[in-house]
């Protein structure tokens, strides 16, 4: 899985992308426009100035001797206008060009963009090629301006996003908002009933209105089937109950043959497994409705050696080494009859999935309980807390053990966890406060 984000930063970062893109994109645009703009404004200057300067020589009437001290005089006073005699090379028509070259006027050797218009106007009676031209402002410059001015208005488009998206959504995903506390807080087991609040949004009246059907129908589901696994468990108790003590008045009677004897403990196996399976289902039952509501101040670590001496035998007979590390002795608030059944489930799994001479390490320090035993092979993560998964076929047990561990952890929202690493399966408990 990448990284995580919230849903509402996803539209803010694409429209910040693409803002950027067109943004970056139009400043070439941008210096176009303005260029063509420029341009055409100082064609416009050019065609001013010529038409002034024909005002101001139309009625000059001088010799060709003081109209050319004039018009040398005139070229140096006028920077960026040159009138000279029109010879036979001259084009009479009216032209605009562009040209770059060394500024005439700068201290530095500058290379400059001049925008010029060629002409001839008469004086005294004479064509004269007047040029005039106007320096054009740097390409750098106007490109740095518009790059700086939209990196500006970038800035302020972006913040603008973000605080408009949060005020925005604050407002508009607020439905949204305690659709989802209610979630949270829903609880199958209560069967409290989730009051969503109403929106103006059709969207999220459509999402309200699918989950409120969908936990209805699972709550349904649920009841139904807690309550047949109650009834019947109930139902199954009784006549377990007198096959187990038939069977047993069976394996009393001393004139049975051995293939007899075979024949009867091959049904009191399975027969045992089935009253298991049935005791755990209705223990499970039970702690679903909360029926263990009484809480004491738990001894863990007595309670930890109470089970071990009831459990000395099974130890015994697979030679199994037990390490016993108690670093805490704080109590836990809990029922009683619970944390029996959860420590007594965790070491008869950690028996029956040893190996012969292998270890059971407990261990509890800073409310955390950690509970590792020798094994061959990791169970599977998936479903070790599921009901009625066996990882040896050969085991008589009832698949129920972990399960009932689990509903356990989850009554006081204690938190569980397994690893296997180095040969050594694991359950970890840490028990909050």
């Amino acid at each position: 899985m990448g990284r995580v984000s919230k849903l509402l930063n996803k539209p803010l970062k694409a429209y910040t992308i693409y803002s950027l893109i067109v943004l970056v994109c139009s400043i070439p645009f941008y210096y176009l426009v303005v260029d063509y703009i420029w341009l055409n404004e100082l064609d416009e200057h050019n065609h001013i100035i010529k038409k002034r300067v024909e005002t101001r020589f139309k009625d000059v009437k001088l010799n060709e001797t003081e109209l050319a001290d004039i018009l040398s005089i005139w070229n140096v006073l006028q920077p960026g206008t040159k009138l000279a005699v029109a010879d036979n090379r001259t084009n009479f028509k009216d032209s605009i060009y562009t040209v770059v070259r060394k500024s005439d006027y700068s201290e530095k050797p500058v290379i400059d963009r001049f925008r010029g218009l060629s002409s001839v106007i008469i004086i005294a009676g004479k064509p004269y090629h007047l040029t005039v031209e106007t320096n054009v402002e740097e390409v750098e410059e106007t490109l740095l301006a518009i790059a700086l001015v939209t990196f500006i208005f970038f800035s302020l488009l972006v913040i603008g996003f973000i605080i408009l998206n949060k005020r925005i959504a604050k407002i508009i995903w607020q439905p949204f908002q305690h659709t989802f506390d209610r979630l949270g807080e829903f609880d199958l087991l209560k069967h409290k009933t989730i009051n969503f609040e109403d929106s103006n949004i059709e969207e999220f009246q459509k999402l309200n209105k699918e989950i409120t059907h969908l936990i209805e129908k699972n709550v349904s589901v649920f009841d139904q089937q807690k309550t047949f696994i109650e009834n019947a468990s109930h139902e199954l108790q009784t006549p377990l109950a007198i096959l187990k003590s038939k069977i047993e008045l069976f394996l009393q009677n001393g004139e049975l043959t051995k293939k007899q004897l075979d024949i009867i403990n091959t049904i009191h196996i399975p027969l045992g497994r089935i009253s298991r399976i049935n005791k755990n289902l209705l223990l499970l039952a039970k702690i679903e409705n909360n029926q263990f509501s009484e809480t004491d101040h738990i001894d863990l670590p007595n309670l930890i050696k109470e089970n071990l001496e009831l459990l000395s035998d099974y130890i015994s007979a697979k030679k199994i080494k037990i390490h016993v590390e108690i670093q805490s002795e704080e109590k836990i608030i809990c029922n009683r009859t619970l944390i029996e059944i959860l420590v007594n489930n965790l070491l008869i799994n950690a028996i029956i999935h040893n190996i012969v001479s292998g270890e059971i390490t407990i261990k509890y320090a800073d409310d955390l309980l950690t509970l590792s035993n020798s094994g061959l092979t990791k169970l599977d993560t998936q479903s070790v807390f599921k009901r009625f998964v066996i990882a040896n076929t050969e085991n008589t047990n009832s698949g129920l053990g972990l399960s009932i561990v689990k509903e356990i952890c989850n009554r006081y929202h204690w938190l569980i966890e397994y690893d296997f690493e180095n040969l050594l399966h694991s359950f970890f408990i840490r028990f909050k406060k």
